[in-house]
């Protein structure tokens, strides 16, 4: 499949945290280490996510904040 998001980043699953709609996703990659996704509950259960998985977090935003 080709996507026009760039920022591709190629990790594995290291937990899931499961609420009552939302989910937390990490996942470990190279740089910076372990990224946070939060996605819903119904996207967990739908790819079957668990930990020990490999998969690509695709980051696609039209807004960046940079604080110092």
């Amino acid at each position: 499949m080709k996507l026009s998001a760039r920022n591709q980043l190629n990790g594995k699953v290291t937990g899931v945290e499961l609420g009552a709609v939302m989910a937390n996703v990490k996942i470990e990659i190279a740089e910076p280490g372990v990224i946070t996704a939060v996605i819903t509950k119904e996207s967990v259960e739908k790819l079957g996510l668990s930990e020990g998985d490999d998969v690509s977090a695709i980051i696609k935003s039209t807004e960046v904040i940079v604080g110092k």
